[in-house]
């Protein structure tokens, strides 16, 4: 790759590369693919015909050579080089799926790429309305993401904010409910506690989810009017008594959107 790569970031694996060139939000530059049998099954020569459709260039390279650019991860036998990906900050109505009453998603801190791609993947499978998430202290809207999101990244938009707290107060003010989340143990708190499985979306809703580690910080945990918790299936030895934050955000997505009604 020539100096002018460095405008671009390379994008690796099936999805994440027939995404990126047909969605239209990256401006792709070069197509590489895996010489030899490989390129020639139906998924790589699926990303070949998608470029070539666009007039992208396509290049046979040896999957060493896509191995360096992919740094070491599973590519399928493609990697588009591509321009990069960011949060979108440019506030744009999102409607919601006709007749249902909004939810989005809001991520504080997520810093594992794998979680993140895992969380968009599953909010766009589910149908969240908008995915946000703060600037700060959290990862890039990378490859990596794109590809633990099996693509979505590509195609789900992602909001940053760099204060999320001003945000919600301002969803608040219009008459939207902010719920956040507890661990299964049912910490002490002063914001009621309610199984997820008994919670009803009956107004626009804010679900917040918080980082590895720490979850939510207290500024948005004091904003929460809610707290949901996940009902676990047997007693728990410590140190494993909560979910990965991947994991809690797919259950509780499916378990809001199947209980929201439509919106009036």
């Amino acid at each position: 790759m020539d100096s002018k790569a460095e405008k671009y970031e390379v994008v690796f694996g099936i999805a994440p590369c027939v995404l990126a060139l047909t969605q239209g939000r990256r401006k792709p530059r070069k197509l590489f693919v895996k010489d030899g049998e490989a390129s020639h099954r139906a998924s790589v020569l699926n990303v070949c015909e998608e470029a070539h459709r666009r007039g992208v260039q396509i290049q046979r390279v040896s999957k060493n050579d896509l191995d360096k650019m992919s740094s070491g991860r599973v590519h399928q036998g493609v990697c588009l080089q591509a321009s990069p990906l960011g949060y979108l900050t440019e506030d744009r109505d999102s409607k919601p799926n006709a007749g249902d009453t909004p939810l989005w998603l809001v991520l504080e801190k997520i810093q594992d790429p794998m979680n993140l791609g895992a969380i968009l993947r599953s909010a766009y499978f589910l149908g969240v309305d908008r995915v946000v998430s703060s600037l700060h202290d959290s990862c890039p809207l990378s490859p990596v993401v794109s590809k633990a999101s099996s693509g979505a990244m590509e195609v789900i938009g992602v909001y940053g904010y760099e204060n999320l707290e001003d945000m919600l107060k301002m969803k608040m003010a219009q008459g939207w409910q902010v719920v956040g989340t507890v661990g299964a143990e049912g910490e002490e708190s002063q914001v009621p506690i309610t199984l997820c499985s008994d919670f009803k979306v009956t107004k626009p809703t804010v679900l917040l989810m918080g980082g590895e580690g720490e979850g939510l910080s207290q500024q948005l945990l004091s904003l929460c009017q809610t707290l949901l918790t996940i009902p676990a299936g047997r007693e728990l030895f410590r140190g494993i008594e909560s979910l990965n934050v991947s994991v809690a955000s797919g259950i509780l997505l499916y378990s809001l959107l199947s209980s929201r009604r439509p919106a009036r």
